[in-house]
């Protein structure tokens, strides 16, 4: 993960001028680039939101969620910036749109990772209660950990931590339980 320190606050130029093999995003005004996601990143990503859009994105279940894997955010000095998952209860926002999304979302999933790990607990945490997010979830793929919080009076607050549940009731999603064990990816030698 590097910042990319300016004068100015970075700009969507910026981010477009990117290398092909980065991703990036602007955050407070800087811009934050990292390598693509790794294969165990991937999988327990795709897990999640396989798990969680059939039950409440599609009312198969308890319903009334938009569920997005890396989003398109924009809040006020923060152009872009996505989690690696997020989640807004329809009620907030009726349709999605088009472009970036500027409703702050009720939810929001982070895949660590050795390069991301750092950033994502000091830089998108505090910034993500700062704009009011409700609930966040940091999974550590590699640990084969899932640590979930509640934002309360600006801070967040734990609420569980999961591993290789498979019927866990985690917030706010705990309306079904989700098998926290499939999210992990198959080591060398084990069956999927």
């Amino acid at each position: 993960m590097s910042t990319s320190p300016r004068p100015s606050p970075a700009t969507l130029s910026d981010l477009d001028a990117l290398p092909e093999d980065l991703i990036g995003e602007i955050i407070d005004g800087v811009l934050y680039s990292r390598n693509r996601p790794s294969p165990a990143h991937q999988y327990a990503a795709a897990g999640i939101v396989s798990d969680l859009v059939p039950p409440f994105g599609r009312g198969q279940g308890p319903g009334g969620w938009w569920i997005l894997p890396e989003p398109a955010l924009a809040q006020p000095g923060s152009p872009h910036f996505a989690p690696d998952v997020a989640g807004w209860r329809r009620e907030r926002i009726r349709a999605l749109p088009a472009g970036a999304i500027s409703v702050v979302p009720d939810w929001i999933c982070e895949i660590l990772s050795p390069t991301t790990r750092r950033h994502d607990h000091l830089v998108k945490m505090p910034f993500y209660a700062r704009i009011g997010v409700a609930f966040a979830w940091l999974v550590d793929a590699e640990s084969r950990l899932v640590f979930a919080h509640r934002l309360d009076a600006g801070e967040w607050r734990p609420i569980g931590t999961f591993s290789d549940e498979t019927e866990a009731r985690i917030p706010p999603f705990d309306g079904v339980p989700l098998n926290v064990s499939a999210w992990w990816m198959p080591t060398e030698g084990s069956s999927p």
